[in-house]
């Protein structure tokens, strides 16, 4: 079995309720695409877009109405992660609790491995 197909990636409920409410107002079908590129001040650096189209080598995460995609290069950095929501004091924000990262910065969106 791939070590991905072990460790899948999975949306909290929160995360769930969110990107239904971010994607109400924009045309059917818009998905939630999730993507590590380089950069950040630990490294790399989560990238979160709004899209039309999956492609074909993509892993959709659906929970509760809410589609999330991720590309292959960025699963292999972020497989066992939970994708959450967070509203605090400090802000609200999409926040990634991933397994791989060996630190992070403040802000929550950088990491490095």
């Amino acid at each position: 079995m791939d070590v991905l197909e072990q460790k899948p990636v999975t949306l909290s409920a929160s995360a769930a309720r969110r990107i239904c409410e971010i994607v109400a107002d924009e045309p059917p079908g818009t998905m939630l695409r999730v993507s590590v590129e380089g950069g950040g001040c630990s490294g790399f650096q989560y990238r979160f877009d709004l899209v039309q189209t999956r492609e074909p080598d993509d892993l959709v995460i659906e929970r509760d109405g809410a589609t999330v995609l991720i590309d292959p290069i960025s699963l292999q950095y972020m497989a066992g992660s939970t994708i959450d929501f967070v509203d605090n004091l400090i802000g609200a924000a999409f926040k990634i609790d991933n397994p791989n990262a060996t630190s992070g910065c403040g802000c929550g969106t950088s990491f490095s491995l």
